[in-house]
This record gives C-alpha cells, sequence and structure tokens, in this order.
C-alpha cells in the first residue's frame, strides 16, 4: 500500500513538474526557432513597413525607455532607408492614455515626414497588434521592432497570423526590470499559443483611426 501510494506521489508530482515546465520549454522552442528571424538594427533587410509595438508611455506623453528605444531603431530603420513607412501600434483606451499617438508625435519631431507614419490606436495587445496589421491595415510583410524578450512571440504570433515578418532587436540599454519582462513573456508566450491557433478577431478589430488618417495601409500622396 505505501509502495502503491509513494508511486502514486512521484507521478503527480513528475505531472506537476511537466505542467510548471511547459510553459518554459515553449518559450526556450520559440526563442530557438525565431531567433533566425531577428536582426540587428544595421543587418536588417529593408522591407516597407516597420510595425513598432506599444509600451509604457508616462505623464505628459513621455515615452518610457522602452518604449523610447522601439522608436528610436524604427526611426533609424526610417533614416537609413530600411523601411519606407512606420505604424505604431499601442493602447489608446482612455483619452488620458495614448500609446501610439505619444509614439507618433516623437517621431514627427525627429524627423519623420507626418506621410510615412500611421497610428493604431486599438493595438491594446501583441495579438491585436498583430491581427489589425493583416485585416485592417493589409499589412503582408514587415519589420517588427521591438527589444529581443519580446520579439519571439510578436514574430510568433504575425507570422501565425499570416505576415511574412523578421524583427529588429531595439535593445539600446540595460533594462531594470528585465528579470521580470523574462518572466512575462514565459507566460505570454503560452498565451500567444492560444491566442493563434483560436484566431478570434480583437474587439476592436474594425476601430477606425482619426478622421485624417485612412483605415487601411494607404498613406498620404499614394
Amino acid at each position: 500500500m505505501k509502495s502503491l501510494l509513494r508511486r502514486g506521489c512521484l507521478t503527480g508530482f513528475i505531472g506537476i513538474m511537466l505542467l510548471a515546465a511547459s510553459p518554459i520549454l515553449w518559450r526556450s522552442a520559440v526563442k530557438v526557432y525565431y531567433h533566425r528571424d531577428m536582426y540587428a538594427p544595421t543587418e536588417a533587410p529593408q522591407h516597407q513597413v516597420a510595425v513598432v509595438f506599444g509600451a509604457a508611455v508616462y505623464g505628459n506623453g513621455r515615452l518610457s525607455p522602452v518604449l523610447r528605444d522601439r522608436v528610436d531603431t524604427a526611426i533609424a530603420l526610417y533614416e537609413a532607408g530600411q523601411v519606407e513607412r512606420i505604424i505604431v501600434s499601442g493602447d489608446n483606451s482612455s483619452s488620458y492614455y495614448d500609446e501610439p499617438g505619444s509614439m507618433m508625435a516623437y517621431a514627427i519631431e525627429r524627423g519623420v515626414d507626418p506621410a510615412d507614419i500611421l497610428a493604431d490606436r486599438a493595438g491594446h495587445r501583441t495579438y491585436d497588434t498583430c491581427y489589425r496589421a493583416g485585416h485592417v491595415f493589409e499589412i503582408e510583410s514587415a519589420i517588427l521592432v521591438t527589444q529581443a524578450f519580446h520579439l519571439p512571440r510578436a514574430l510568433l504570433t504575425c507570422a501565425a497570423l499570416g505576415i511574412d515578418v523578421v524583427g529588429v532587436t531595439a535593445d539600446r540599454r540595460p533594462y531594470r526590470d528585465a528579470g521580470w519582462y523574462e518572466i512575462r513573456e514565459t507566460a505570454a508566450t503560452l498565451v500567444a499559443a492560444w491566442d493563434v491557433m483560436r484566431r478570434e478577431p480583437p474587439p476592436l478589430v474594425e476601430a477606425t483611426p482619426p478622421l485624417d488618417q485612412p483605415t487601411t495601409l494607404q498613406f498620404a500622396g499614394d
């Protein structure tokens, strides 16, 4: 009887450990698979469009260090002629919080032609940004711009939704919360697998950009 109990406990323990390890194993597999599609900014192949993922914005529209590095990297690609246009996508869930608006204003202040940048104000999650890139803005291929900790999940999500993508790392400095970002990405990458299997439209898939911007990727002058 004791032997059976011990065997049952061991089996249960192994099951729990496998369940706990699965997000880590999945995250590791995604990182290895998409490593070949991740480039330093100066080595990235040319694409028409760069998609920049949102992150925290502070008061008065000031970009957090993580977000500023993403936008600065996209600007560098634009200035080098590696991309012709930029989509900035993020959370605009209230009139007091506007990630893409702040990103666009920052880029324009640094020389990006307003005709070459578009704000997607319904990119509340990575999945939303990727889904809307394909279904709303009709993007078929793009460079994804974000930090190395986030790129594998972004590449997985956009590629699974039918967009031909490569990634450019926006790591311009050490990040104080790097350990936390990695833990969060481990869980989020598992959720991404569920998202792309379901392929449910995000809540604001039909959201319309401001009136002075088109709903599809038709920039001023096209």
